[in-house]
């Protein structure tokens, strides 16, 4: 798909990602970025081509992750649909298609909403690491945030004195990507979503990043919508493909 306008490409995008929320280890293995994710979730687990692939090349990915003690999981992007074909062909099916949306980061930066209060901190303290084991970040998706080599914060929000909501987020290259949020249930629709945000943003904005990103999937209805109504642009998207049992 075409990227909107004053807006990095999609692959600048997800190099951001890939610096801001790091897989362990990266090797190169034949025309494969192979990751090692240590419980970090699948973006930072899942294979990627660096260029065109064969069913040889196939095994090769499929032995390393196993090495590593991996399930084999792929990540296709768009543009990638002979690697979707072949993998389908071998009995992968897709799981977790997600959108990539950004924006200009003044376009969102501002006063933050009444009555919201609001933290940014490096490192997290322990109140915000207990809200994000909360919200299923355990500690391997902590791991990730901890090796990022990029400027970075914990964001924390209140609502009406309630805790509301956690997220992460780290800048590369101008492009600040938000990761791990989290708004428990019982704050929902009170506008904790909202507020991260905007807290983002203003974080971004007071750091040098003119681009704010994020990662979210297709399945979640109500984030979608969300971000879209804040002026988040739809610049992408991809999936991932796992063995299917």
């Amino acid at each position: 798909m075409n990227k909107p306008e004053n807006l990095p490409a999609l692959r600048d995008i997800l190099s951001a990602s890939e610096i801001t929320w790091p897989a362990a280890s990266r090797r190169h293995i034949g025309a494969w970025t192979v990751r090692e994710g240590q419980d970090g979730g699948k973006r930072v687990s899942a294979a990627t081509k660096d260029w065109p692939v064969t069913e040889a090349d196939l095994f090769a990915a499929e032995n390393a992750m196993r090495a590593l003690h991996q399930t084999p999981l792929f990540c296709v992007r768009d543009g990638e649909e002979a690697l979707d074909k072949m993998l389908e062909d071998h009995g992968y099916g897709v799981i977790d298609p997600v959108n990539v949306y950004a924006m200009p980061v003044a376009e969102l930066a501002g006063n933050v909403p009444d009555p919201g209060t609001v933290f940014t901190m490096w490192p997290p303290i322990a109140i915000v690491k207990e809200f994000f084991e909360e919200g299923g970040i355990g500690s391997g998706r902590q791991a990730v945030m901890e090796r990022a080599d990029c400027e970075k914060a914990a964001i924390f929000v209140q609502i009406s004195a309630e805790p509301g909501g956690a997220a992460y987020i780290g800048i590369s290259k101008g492009i600040a990507v938000i990761h791990a949020i989290f708004v428990p249930e019982r704050v929902r629709r009170r506008g904790a979503a909202t507020l991260i945000l905007k807290t983002a943003a203003n974080w971004a904005q007071k750091h040098g990043a003119t681009t704010l990103a994020l990662i979210v999937t297709q399945g979640n209805h109500a984030a979608n919508p969300l971000y879209a109504s804040l002026g988040m642009r739809l610049v992408g998207h991809y999936h991932y493909r796992i063995k299917e049992a």
